[in-house]
C-alpha cells in the first residue's frame, strides 16, 4: 500500500499562522531518521523548527511521537535542560497528513569530532536529564533487543560474545530506580556552541527507566561512530557524576538492540562501523578494547 503524500506547503502555512507570522522560507536540517526536520525562517526574523513525521514505521505512530516530545519539552521547560519549547502540535497529522510539531530553533551544531571535553559534558548533562523529575511520569522504557533479534550477525568476529550477550538478557532485568530519560540520548542529538552544549533534541521517546540505558545508548552511538575509546570514557565519566555502579545488563541490552530484525538490513551502512559494534559488545562481555580505541 502506497503511503499518501505529505502536505509540506500546508504545513508551512500552518506553522506561521501558529507564530503569526509566516514562513519565508526553509531548509532541511541533518538526520531526521524518522522525520522531515524543517528549520523555518519567519516573516518578522524569528525560526523555527517543523518536525514533519514522514517516515515508517514511526509515521503510523506519529501522534504518540510528538505528543511525547510536545510533553518532555514541556517537562524540562523551566529546568537547565537546554531543550528546545514547543510552539504548536497537530499530533493526528490534520493538516499535512502527517503528526507535525513546531518548537524553537536552539543555536549550535553537532560535533563533527569528540574529544574529551566533549565527553565529559556529555556526562554532566545527562545526569543534569536525569535530575529532573515531572510530575506526570513517562511511560516505562521498552527494550530495543527484542528477542526475535538474538541471532549471531554474519559479519561478527565475535560470535561467542554475541552469544554470551544473549544469555545475559534471557536472564532477569537488574531492578533500578526509575529515572526519567531522554532514551535517544547520543552526541548526535546534541547541539553544541562556543565549545559547549546549547542544546539536546529528538525528545520523541522519552521514557521513565534505569538511568544507566540513557548511558548505554550514549555509548554505543560512540562506539559505533567513533571508537570504544570515547564510549568507554563516557561510562566512566558519568560513573563520576551518577549514583550507584552501572550493570552490564544495560550496556548489552542497549548494544544488541542495534542488530537488526530478522530479514533487515543492519541499521548501519559501512563495514567499519559494523565491526565497531562487534568489538564493543565483545568489550561489554569481557572481551578486551579494540585496539583502534
Amino acid at each position: 500500500m502506497l503511503e499518501s503524500p505529505v502536505d509540506v506547503a500546508a504545513a508551512l502555512a500552518w506553522a506561521g499562522s501558529e507564530l503569526g507570522s509566516p514562513v519565508v522560507s526553509s531548509g532541511t536540517l541533518d538526520g531526521g531518521m524518522t522525520s522531515t526536520m524543517l528549520a523555518l525562517r519567519h516573516g518578522d526574523g524569528t525560526e523555527s523548527v517543523l518536525r514533519l513525521m514522514t517516515a515508517e514505521p514511526w509515521r503510523t505512530h506519529g501522534a504518540e511521537l510528538t505528543a511525547r516530545e510536545r510533553d518532555a519539552q514541556l517537562a524540562v521547560a523551566a529546568t537547565p535542560v537546554p531543550a528546545p519549547t514547543s510552539l504548536a502540535l497537530d499530533a493526528e497529522g490534520v493538516v499535512a497528513g502527517a503528526a507535525a510539531h513546531l518548537m524553537s530553533r536552539l543555536p549550535g551544531a553537532p560535533l563533527r569530532e569528540v574529544d574529551d571535553a566533549a565527553v565529559l559534558a556529555m556526562a554532566d548533562l545527562l545526569a543534569t536529564i536525569h535530575a529532573q523529575h515531572p510530575q506526570q511520569p513517562f511511560r516505562t522504557f521498552q527494550s530495543w533487543a527484542w528477542p526475535a533479534k538474538w541471532v549471531v550477525p554474519t559479519w561478527s568476529r565475535h560470535p561467542e560474545s554475541w552469544r554470551r550477550a544473549f544469555a545475559v538478557l534471557a536472564g532477569p532485568a537488574p531492578a533500578y530506580e526509575p529515572t526519567f530519560l531522554h532514551r535517544d540520548f547520543d552526541h548526535r542529538n546534541l547541539l553544541w556552541s562556543d565549545g559547549a552544549i546549547s542544546g539536546v533534541v529528538d525528545w520523541v521517546e522519552t521514557s521513565t527507566g534505569p538511568a544507566w540505558l540513557d548511558a548505554a545508548h550514549a555509548a554505543s552511538n560512540l562506539a559505533v561512530m567513533h571508537g570504544a575509546g570515547p564510549a568507554q570514557a563516557l561510562l566512566d565519566a558519568y560513573a563520576a557524576v551518577a549514583a550507584g555502579p552501572t550493570d552490564p545488563y544495560w550496556l548489552v541490552m542497549d548494544a544488541v538492540g542495534y542488530l537488526p530484525p530478522p530479514g533487515k538490513a543492519p541499521m548501519f551502512g559501512r563495514v567499519e562501523q559494523l565491526e565497531r559494534l562487534d568489538d564493543w559488545l565483545h568489550h561489554l562481555v569481557g572481551g578486551e578494547l579494540p585496539a583502534q580505541a
